[in-house]
């Protein structure tokens, strides 16, 4: 594609029009929008403009009469048919093949699963650690698998000019090469709820692979490098439960956590019970088991994303909201 849009068109900044390229979907697709762009300005400009000069060449005046010109010119229709047509099977061709490049993962690719849910993001590595941001090396070839916990998502990269919907009861799959270490914001693009603005994290591109496993090795060792309640406030922040539940009292889609361990809470269906470390226990693995009265089921479940070790620091971090 590099062969129709001058560097200065679709460059790794990228200007005015999008953020700077950092993958090369990115490179890729803004060779094909820039090259459409400016096919279709330059005809609209040379079309308007002939337009222009005839309405005035050829308009009416007093005493003129109005030259009689041919009908038919086979030329200029073979022209005016021909040209648009080779243009549009052009773009048709770069559109299609780079769309099933995006559309398939190299078999080399570095795997890593995402789980989506109101209102956050798991990206969970082959080593099993899950985290809230997505961390990849910069030059490799990295596929993310993708399913949704409750509604529709959509995970996209402005910078990496990459978009792939999250669907409840399947999986979806996206692709991409970063090109750039740095951070880029990741978001969701489709309206999933409520709180959907704020289904924002980032994704954060190691300079070298040896970069990236240091980090990984570092987050997995968690519990060896954090106290319980440091470790059950990374949980709490990168697992989207501080979407929900404040630590000042306020109310917001769930109870706040401010003094809520041993304390007396009522249920949606009537019943009562203390909340200890079993309570807050069945919550995360079963929430919709013990509703609290006045808030809304819509809590997901947790089971199989966090270890009973990773619960544990959670609930310490719970007691510790005096």
């Amino acid at each position: 594609m590099k062969l129709f849009i001058p560097n200065m068109l679709a460059n790794a900044d990228a200007g005015f029009w999008f953020p700077p390229q950092g993958s090369t979907v990115a490179e890729h697709s803004d060779s094909v929008y820039f090259f459409i762009l400016y096919v279709c300005t330059f005809f609209f400009v040379l079309i308007v403009s002939l337009m222009v000069l005839f309405m005035v060449k050829y308009r009416h005046r007093p005493g003129v009469e109005a030259e009689k010109t041919s009908t038919h010119n086979l030329t200029l229709e073979l022209s005016w048919s021909v040209i648009p047509t080779l243009l549009t099977i052009v773009m048709f061709w770069v559109g299609f093949t780079g769309y099933i490049d995006m559309r398939t993962p190299p078999s080399d690719s570095y795997d890593i699963n995402v789980i989506a849910k109101k209102w956050s993001w798991a990206f969970q590595y082959p080593n099993g650690w899950i985290e809230s941001e997505l961390h990849i090396p910069k030059g490799e070839n990295v596929t993310l698998t993708m399913a949704s916990d409750d509604v529709i998502h959509s995970l996209w990269v402005p910078a990496f000019r990459t978009k792939m919907d999250v669907v409840p009861g399947r999986y979806t799959q996206e692709w991409f090469k970063a090109t750039r270490a740095g951070e880029y914001p990741l978001m969701c693009a489709e309206y999933c709820g409520q709180k959907h603005s704020n289904m924002i994290s980032k994704v954060i591109v190691h300079e070298t692979r040896g970069d990236f496993d240091k980090w990984l090795q570092q987050a997995s060792d968690i519990h060896k490098n954090k106290t319980p309640v440091e470790a059950g406030e990374y949980f709490y922040k990168s697992r989207g439960c501080i979407q929900c539940h404040s630590l000042d009292g306020t109310p917001k889609n769930g109870p706040t956590f401010k003094g809520l361990f041993g304390s007396e809470r009522k249920f949606a269906d009537g019943s009562t019970g203390v909340a200890d470390k079993n309570y807050i226990r069945q919550s995360i693995l079963e929430p919709q088991s013990q509703v609290v009265a006045g808030f809304r089921p819509i809590m997901p479940t947790f089971k199989g994303q966090l270890t009973d070790q990773d619960i544990t620091a959670i609930i310490a971090f719970i007691e510790a909201q005096k």
